[in-house]
């Protein structure tokens, strides 16, 4: 019965809490040019704009949202798992920093490697389920009643069936090499961004909402270019399963197929739609943590200044 007020008490049911209000908030703010830029690198169909338009026009604006139901139902626990292992490393790793300082960027930095490596064990099979259903067309969904999937639930089940527990980690190599640089970039850039626009502002927390959604932002899109490649073959690995045609065996082979068959510019497919979708997802993230965790620790009051 005392669970809950006992757990929001302490600085780690804060965190958790602060974290699912990030992750839900970057969830709705970014999936439907998620679900774009998904289209765009498992296949050579147009432009971010022709694919949106198609998209909407024969299947309904619903269809931007497939396979949310996956990621939102795993975001709270995994925003909270990244910050807080983020939180604990950045100090870890770089101990010369007095405790009631900030950490320091290579602390940052390090942190945010170890947290992305953490945490791709949980986003894996979240990502695969997602990915599955954001490339099922309503179409293929109804010519082929056996393999329909109604959500994901049911694209998990059908994964476990015939590929087993090996299966829902399928892709998991290129999702630890995509994100543990990606995300020591990306903490490392917020951070950086923050003091930059609002010098002081890691010590005493006071930098307002606009400077937020900037450093987030820009965290965010610098993040993602760094990896874009990465993502792509990550894409089109998991896209592949037993019952669909298995055009690469790894991912050197998926690299060199893909760019033999479509030339360098494929690595490079849909990064204008991931860049418009970092900045929007990361600034609501980082804007929401921040305050969420000052309500939390502030008793409900929020304390920013109106400067950036």
């Amino acid at each position: 019965m005392d669970f809950w007020p006992e757990f929001l008490a302490s600085s780690w049911g804060k965190e958790f809490v602060a974290g699912g209000f990030g992750g839900i908030a970057g969830i709705f703010a970014g999936y439907p040019l998620d679900t774009v830029r998904i289209l765009q690198q498992n296949s050579n169909s147009g432009s971010a704009f022709n694919i949106l338009r198609r998209l909407v026009a024969t299947e309904g604006p619903q269809a931007l949202y497939r396979g949310m139901g996956a990621p939102l139902a795993s975001v709270t626990f995994q925003n909270a798992m990244v910050f807080q292992i983020y939180a604990i490393l950045s100090r870890a790793l770089d101990r010369s920093v007095p405790a009631n300082d900030p950490p320091s960027y290579k602390g940052v930095a390090l942190g945010g490697v170890g947290t992305g490596a953490i945490q791709s064990i949980i986003l894996c099979p979240v990502e695969l389920v997602k990915i599955r259903l954001q490339l099922q067309s309503t179409y293929h969904a109804r010519s082929h009643q056996a393999d329909r999937q109604k959500g994901p639930v049911d694209v998990a089940r059908s994964i476990l069936r015939k590929e087993g527990l090996k299966g829902m980690f399928r892709g998991f190599t290129i999702t630890v090499l995509r994100d543990a640089p990606a995300h020591g970039l990306y903490f490392w850039s917020y951070e950086y961004m923050r003091e930059q626009l609002h010098p002081g502002c890691r010590k005493n927390c006071q930098e307002s909402l606009r400077t937020m959604l900037m450093a987030g932002g820009l965290a965010g899109v610098a993040s993602w270019v760094c990896c874009y490649p990465l993502d792509v073959a990550k894409t089109r690995l998991q896209a592949q399963s037993p019952s669909s045609i298995q055009k690469y065996n790894g991912i050197i082979d998926c690299f060199n197929k893909s760019v033999k068959a479509e030339g360098y510019s494929v690595l490079w497919r849909g990064l204008g739609t991931a860049v418009a979708r970092a900045f929007v997802v990361n600034g609501a993230i980082f804007s929401a943590y921040e305050i969420a965790l000052r309500c939390l620790f502030n008793n409900g009051s929020i304390q920013t200044e109106n400067t950036i």
